[in-house]
């Protein structure tokens, strides 16, 4: 049964991800990329499944011993657990160095007092646990081979086989260190070189340390900030500089429902926002990365702009269900890939402008391709903007003219016009004018509820919908407008929790909702981060830091977040840890902290 997702702790290269769980178990891993096949898909099923235990010995009809405490090294990916025992305290060392050469999973057991008996439990399932790898020797170093994969396991200690499982069964002793590696290699190809865990160690630890002070916040939120920021730099694919939305897949918005998607992709929407909150933050290498990301993409072809593709650029993304696995306790179906590619969108459209046009103001080196994209991009929304779409939310339902989808058209022209006003590209200026003052009236006239004083969620609608949030922070309105505040104020009311966090629209238990499907979800947890925003800037500043920092107590212990919070059974739910809740985040601090509204 897996854990918790908050009792996970992730560790990564920059190309894969894995999820450890507080009892040193490792239930999630997918090699060698973010979207390949998982070797270890317990998260998603049973320990049949694959997983990869290393901890304390227990009794075999007990439950494995959760870490007595836990924590990043330092601002860093390194994963340190220590377990006080009765016969000692022992620590464990789990990292994914930067990849230079063969991926490595690398754990290190060390013994801090005592004596302490340990056990690694190691079981190896290819294909989202569905096939058994042919595990032998080879020339003294363990290998699990099926199809195209093969996994080498290397140790110093003695290890032995049972029931289609390695163990190692050996005991620690007070600065003795005792290191296991896996290592992943085409099938084909010669073995991978031996590991060398303490200078990868060491090489690791380097490298966060360094990427760390290219950070220019200093606020009082820092330790938040830093740990969002390491979160999206390891949700990076660093060959292609591609982001993905979160490392897994089908963790459950709604725990025992049908709400279970595959993020393990790149959504122009996501990848966008974490562009921003990267400028802001002095990362520019990595905006630079994925603006060339985005062109490779779009390959000239922006009018079959999709709204996500693969890390390194795919388009195609067929979404599959895998019936072999019961799911995050039992929530079913587990999906991979993702049918929401080809819908419209567009909304995009005015995110990707949006990130361009910061990209441009922050002095990244100019480009005339992404200006001649940008271009393109109006041209399609000259002819289509009027269009119902998807919305933000990828509704499975018919589409709608989403309001925030209007918004965000108006804002690719708006950063479009300012970007022929600056002399850096050429266009139909007075006519772009007119085009943003059209859609400008559209919204306000067909997207505005004048007896409740509320933008809705599409035109027509009574519903009201989280997105609407941005209105103020696109510069739609000012903050002081009356509709504006009006709209927030009806959001508090209609939109929110018990607990003071925010839905992203109403759902309607089992039966079919706005978004085509049954049952209901948690508080997004971007949509409370952005009513943070939205009350600083019409000036209910304490109001707006209190609500920050109840969501900053949502975090687990390692300080990560899942896309949303069930207020019900009080637990993150939802992929993790997720883009979107971690980028505003970064910018609710850095906004909060520009009014001077925190406390101490």
């Amino acid at each position: 049964m897996a854990g918790r997702i908050e009792d996970y702790a992730l560790i990564g290269d920059m190309q894969t991800a894995a999820l450890v769980c507080r009892d040193g178990t490792v239930d999630w891993l997918c090699l060698p990329r973010f979207d390949s096949h998982a070797i270890f898909a317990g998260l998603l099923g049973t320990e049949e499944h694959g997983f990869w235990r290393l901890g304390p010995a227990h009794a075999a009809d007990a439950e494995p011993p959760r870490a007595t405490r836990r924590g990043y090294r330092g601002d860093s990916l390194i994963l340190e657990s220590e377990w006080d025992t009765p016969r000692g305290t022992v620590r464990v060392t789990d990292f994914m160095p930067p990849r230079d050469g063969a991926p490595q999973l690398i754990r290190i057991v060390e013994g801090v007092s005592g004596r302490v008996p340990m056990r690694s439990a190691l079981r190896m399932r290819f294909s989202y646990g569905r096939v058994v790898p042919w595990v032998h020797k080879h020339e003294g170093r363990t290998v699990a081979v099926a199809g195209p994969d093969s996994v080498w396991f290397d140790t110093s200690v003695q290890t032995y086989g049972k029931s289609l499982t390695t163990y190692s069964d050996f005991t620690v002793a007070p600065g003795e260190r005792i290191a296991f590696t896996i290592s992943w290699e085409p099938s084909h190809k010669q073995p991978p070189p031996l590991p060398e865990p303490e200078q990868s160690l060491e090489a690791t630890e380097d490298f966060w340390r360094e990427w760390v002070e290219h950070c220019t916040y200093h606020g009082p939120y820092r330790e938040a900030v830093i740990r969002s920021l390491i979160t999206l730099k390891a949700l990076t694919y660093a060959p292609t500089g591609g982001i993905v939305a979160a490392p897994t897949t089908s963790l459950p918005e709604d725990i025992g429902g049908v709400r279970n998607w595959d993020y393990r992709y790149t959504w122009l929407r996501d990848a966008a926002i974490t562009l921003s909150s990267l400028l802001r933050t002095g990362y520019r290498e990595e905006a630079r990365a994925w603006r060339e990301w985005l062109l490779r993409a779009v390959a000239g072809d922006p009018e079959n702009l999709q709204i996500m593709y693969g890390i390194a650029g795919e388009r195609e993304l067929g979404e599959a269900e895998l019936d072999w696995l019961p799911g995050y306790a039992n929530s079913a179906p587990v999906r991979v890939g993702n049918g929401a590619a080809h819908q419209l969108q567009l909304d995009v459209y005015g995110e990707v402008t949006e990130a361009l046009h910061l990209a441009h103001m922050t002095g990244l080196a100019r480009n005339d391709y992404a200006s001649l994209l940008q271009l393109k991009l109006i041209r399609y929304l000259e002819k289509h903007w009027q269009e119902p779409d998807e919305g933000i939310w990828e509704v499975r339902g018919p589409r709608r003219h989403f309001v925030h989808s209007k918004v965000m058209a108006w804002v690719a022209v708006d950063r479009t016009i300012k970007l022929i006003e600056s002399g850096d590209a050429d266009g139909p200026l007075e006519e772009w004018k007119q085009l943003r003052d059209d859609i400008h009236r559209d919204v306000c006239e067909k997207g505005y509820d004048k007896e409740r004083n509320t933008f809705t969620q599409s035109y027509g609608s009574k519903e009201l919908d989280a997105s609407l949030l941005l209105i103020p922070q696109m510069g739609f309105l000012p903050p002081d407008d009356k509709r504006v505040i009006g709209t927030i104020e009806a959001i508090q009311r209609e939109l929110s929790t018990s607990d003071g966090f925010i839905l992203r629209y109403p759902t309607e238990g089992q039966h079919e909702g706005v978004d085509g499907l049954p049952g209901d979800e948690g508080a997004f947890l971007a949509c409370s981060f952005w009513m943070a925003d939205d009350l600083a800037m019409i000036g209910r500043v304490d109001e707006a830091r209190k609500l920050f920092e109840k969501l900053l107590a949502l975090r687990n212990d390692l300080g990560l977040l899942a896309e949303e919070w069930d207020p019900r059974l009080k637990r993150q739910v939802g992929n993790f840890p997720q883009a979107f809740s971690h980028v505003p985040l970064i910018d609710t601090a850095l906004r909060l902290t520009a009014s001077g509204a925190y406390g101490g």
